[in-house]
């Protein structure tokens, strides 16, 4: 029977699109252009969680809308957004 970690608890990063670069499927943003909950500027996303969730203008999205690395995430034609358009990414870690 495999372990279970007896808590969650989760991780918040806020940027904008115009943080982003790259065009279509390659726009991507950095993970030091977010701010941390905290409101320092992140280094790095997560190497590990339980899952993620993406809201762009406070709207959750899709699931297969994002691809998460520890160093950025890609949105596909996020280049198409407002560049103030906020984006949040949760982590939620166990």
């Amino acid at each position: 029977m495999p372990i279970i970690k007896p808590y969650l608890t989760s991780l918040r990063f806020t940027s904008t699109m115009g943080a982003g670069t790259g065009t279509g499927a390659t726009f991507a943003i950095a993970a030091t252009a977010f701010t941390t909950d905290a409101g320092a500027a992140a280094t790095a996303f997560p190497g590990t969680f339980a899952f993620y969730n993406l809201y762009v203008n406070g709207v959750l999205q899709a699931g297969n809308t994002s691809t998460v690395s520890t160093t950025a995430i890609t949105i596909p034609d996020g280049n198409a957004e407002n560049g103030g358009t906020p984006i949040v990414v949760e982590f939620v870690v166990n």
